[in-house]
């Protein structure tokens, strides 16, 4: 395995719609996924979409650490792989969270995301999955979903104001 170089924000392939997976069972695709978990964990990151390592194709991975579940319906978990993600909001509420992005390294902003969204996809052995997100979950998956159709999350910005670097926001106090 291997850390792969992760592409920050103004590089191109940030900004592409990345393309469907054909074979989810290639052992190059089985590569580039362990290899982004590896990556991911010396990021230290909870999310990571394959065009943030440079590869233009339709697939993430994202976490809730125990820190971040917001109960029953947002439980813990460790890294999940989605291949040919599908989101869709499951009703109108939404809710702001600052959030943070591996290519946009030291910032982070608030971004008003869907508080539930249902999901479906392939494991990285190609069988379906799909369900209800809710929480920090789904926060973490639109943010990763945004990757794979070129959004960045300064673009989901409503305020600016609220963006800033996090080091700066932790000296004064701000909540991110």
């Amino acid at each position: 395995m291997a850390v792969l170089k992760i592409a920050r924000m103004g590089h191109p392939v940030l900004l592409e719609r990345a393309e469907a997976v054909a074979d989810m069972t290639t052992p190059e695709l089985q590569q580039l996924i362990d290899n982004m978990i590896e990556t991911l964990a010396d990021a230290g990151g909870v999310g990571l979409a394959a065009p943030q390592v440079h590869v233009s194709k339709r697939l993430f991975l994202y976490s809730v650490p125990q820190s971040r579940s917001e109960g029953e319906e947002d439980p813990a978990l460790d890294v999940q792989v989605i291949i040919n993600p599908e989101l869709e909001p499951v009703d109108d509420e939404m809710i702001p969270r600052f959030e943070g992005c591996l290519s946009i390294p030291g910032l982070r902003g608030e971004v008003p995301r869907y508080k539930r969204v249902r999901y479906a996809g392939y494991d990285r052995q190609g069988k379906r999955v799909e369900g209800i997100a809710s929480g920090f979950r789904a926060h973490v998956m639109q943010h990763e979903m945004d990757h794979l159709n070129g959004i960045l999350y300064p673009m989901r910005m409503d305020d600016l104001g609220k963006l800033g670097f996090e080091a700066e926001m932790v000296r004064y106090g701000v909540r991110a």
